[in-house]
Parts: C-alpha cells; sequence; structure tokens
C-alpha cells in the first residue's frame, strides 16, 4: 500500500501523509487528521518502500525481511488516555516503520493493567481476537502501561516475542524499557527540599505506585515527619488533581510544597490554586513525566522529564532485535530522569508568583 493511496483515503496530501508517518514531531493542521493517517496505515498494513530505503542505506536486503508487530496500550479509561502514554505513541509508530516493520494493529485494553478488572473481562476471547485479526499474526507484542501478571502470562503464549515500556519496573520476565519511580520521586522530594521546604505532600496513586513509595523513602531519608494530611491518594486526571488541592487547602496546615505523581495532575493542582488564589499560601508544585502541556501552564510546571521519546525508539529496537532472535535473555533498560525547572516551585516565603493559571 502506497502513501498515495493513503493519502486518498484521507483526504490528504502524500507530503502530509509521509511527514506524519516518518516525524514523530510533526502536527497536523487538524489534529485529528493525524490520527485519520495513521489508522488507515495500519487497517492497511502499510509498510515503507523497504527495498528503497535498504539501497540508500546500503543494508544488504537478504539480511532483512517484514515483521509484524502488535501494539497494546494499557494506560487508558473510557474517555481519555495518559497524555504520557499518547506521546510515547506517536514515537513508537513512527520507529516500527523507520525499521521497516508493519504496524498491523493498535489495540486499548486498560483491563490487561489491573488484576481485578481483568478478571471480570474474557481474556481468553480478547487475546484470541488480538492474534486473529492479522490474518498471518504478528511476529511481536509491545505493551505500554501496567500489565497484571495474569494478562502477561496469556499475551506471552499468545505472541512469544514481548516488551514493555513503562515508567516503572513490572517485575515480570520480560525485556522492559523503564524509567525508576522511586528516583524521580526522589529528585523531585530532594529539589523541594533545597528550596527549604519541610512540609512535603503527595497528591497522586497510592496503591501499588513506585512513585509514592519513592515519595515515602525520601521524606524519611530527610528526617521529616511524614503527616497522613499531607498525602491525598488521588487519579491520574486533572479533575482528581484539582479536588485533591481543593481537599488540601481546606485542611488547617497545607503542606508548603507538593509532588504530583504525574504532570496531569499537577495542571488540576495549579487550576485549583488558580481559583483559590490566597496571596498568603502559593505552595510550590513540582510532578512528573514533561509533557508537552506542562511548558505551557502558567506558571510553567516544575517537573521531571522522562524520555518517553527514547524509551519509545529503544522498546521498538529490542523487540525486533529478540524477534530475530539476536538476544534471548531477559533485558532491562533503564533511561535516566531529569529535572526540568520552570516557576512552579520557589523558595519558602518567596511571593513572587502573583497567580496560577492554566
Amino acid at each position: 500500500m502506497s502513501i498515495k493511496k493513503i493519502a486518498e483515503s484521507v483526504g490528504a496530501s502524500p507530503a502530509t501523509v509521509s511527514r506524519v508517518l516518518n516525524n514523530p514531531e510533526y502536527r497536523c493542521k487538524q489534529p485529528e487528521l493525524r490520527d485519520r493517517i495513521w489508522k488507515k496505515a495500519i487497517e492497511l498494513n502499510y509498510t515503507p518502500n523497504v527495498a528503497a530505503r535498504n539501497l540508500k542505506l546500503g543494508v544488504n536486503e537478504e539480511n532483512t525481511s517484514t515483521t509484524s508487530v502488535h501494539l497494546l496500550v494499557t494506560s487508558r479509561d473510557n474517555k481519555r488516555m495518559d497524555p504520557f502514554f499518547g506521546e510515547s505513541l506517536r514515537v513508537i509508530e513512527t520507529e516500527i516503520h523507520r525499521c521497516g516493520c508493519i504496524l498491523s494493529n493498535l489495540f486499548f485494553h486498560p483491563a490487561f493493567a489491573d488484576a481485578n478488572r481483568y478478571d471480570a473481562e474474557n481474556p481468553d476471547r480478547i487475546i484470541k481476537d488480538m492474534t486473529g485479526e492479522a490474518e498471518s499474526g504478528a511476529d511481536g507484542l509491545i505493551i505500554v502501561g501496567d500489565c497484571c501478571k495474569k494478562a502477561f502470562e496469556k499475551l506471552e503464549k499468545a505472541y512469544g516475542n514481548l516488551i514493555m515500556m513503562n515508567r516503572s519496573s513490572s517485575g515480570l520476565p520480560v525485556d522492559e524499557v523503564i524509567c525508576d519511580g522511586r528516583k524521580i520521586a526522589h529528585t523531585a522530594v530532594e529539589y523541594l527540599y533545597s528550596l527549604g521546604h519541610r512540609k512535603i505532600g503527595y497528591v497522586g496513586v497510592c496503591k501499588g505506585e513506585v512513585r509514592y513509595t519513592g515519595y515515602l523513602e525520601a521524606v524519611a531519608a530527610h528526617g521529616l515527619d511524614l503527616t497522613p494530611e499531607y498525602v491525598v491518594a488521588a487519579g491520574q486526571t486533572q479533575e482528581d488533581g484539582y479536588k485533591s488541592m481543593m481537599k488540601l487547602l481546606k485542611s488547617e496546615d497545607c503542606p508548603t510544597g507538593i509532588y504530583c505523581a504525574n504532570d496531569v495532575v499537577a495542571l488540576g493542582v495549579l487550576k485549583a490554586l488558580g481559583k483559590y488564589r490566597n496571596p498568603y499560601l502559593r505552595p510550590s508544585v513540582i510532578s512528573s513525566d514533561d509533557i508537552e502541556e506542562a511548558q505551557f501552564s502558567k506558571p510553567m510546571l516544575t517537573t521531571i522529564r522522562v524520555p518517553r521519546d527514547e524509551m519509545g525508539r529503544m522498546a521498538v529496537k529490542l523487540l525486533v532485535d529478540r524477534i530475530r532472535g539476536q538476544h534471548k535473555t531477559c533485558m532491562k533498560l533503564e533511561l535516566e530522569s531529569k529535572l526540568i525547572i520552570r516557576e512552579s516551585c520557589h523558595s519558602v516565603g518567596d511571593s513572587m508568583w502573583s497567580d496560577y493559571i492554566i
């Protein structure tokens, strides 16, 4: 299937289709056009002209073959997907095609991330549908997000070649590309501590979340008291962050610094602070991921950058390497995070921020 035919199907120019398929950073004037292009490319099993690319790169064509890959995203609810993983998909999709492979199917099954929810579904039927949609099956599967042990065992049996990409390790016997959540939390708390904050709170998922564990460890490492009221267990949406911050604002003792488990929650926290507008209470806010929206909030969000682009590219390369028999033992590739200092954090007592507006 040529780029020209994809362009005709979605009503775009061949140049636009080519840019979308080959550049994860390319933005269409119509936001939904990019999704339509990828949907049609997957539907038609589009793959780049491998022979032409190999000739250009000087690759021996005898050593190459077309590889079919499925992509499973588990970090999504019924209405939205975590922006961190949404932005990662652009890179993964592009890298699959850059490697001369076919991205033959993209699935969204959030139930696979939760053992209880997984049991309530019909996993055998779901996996059968996944593996049966491609005429000749897929050579491997990339799992983006969490995956419970039961789901993993079923998927491993069905696909054979798997790799997982997530913020932290699953602990499962599988190839993984991760960025250690504990270290991220330590970095966040350490930065708040360096600014003089001693009342440091946490907003985000607590149960089974390594970033929460890292927060607890970092607070203890600095000899700070763990105040239960400073911890608000929340989901992963802006609404969750907003409600959590309003709860903290109503408490008698509000933390001066807050670590949010992800940027989406932090953006909700900033919205709540923007509405509250107390000139005597402007807590510092720091979070994790560095999604695109983090740099456009007011104040701009200080966060810990997770290298999603590099993670996505390495996930594809490791899967293709396993499919082609280049390694057999499980590989755990950990990439480092980076502190990105913007405007949402300040020293204790610093009143330079006039408002919090998203």
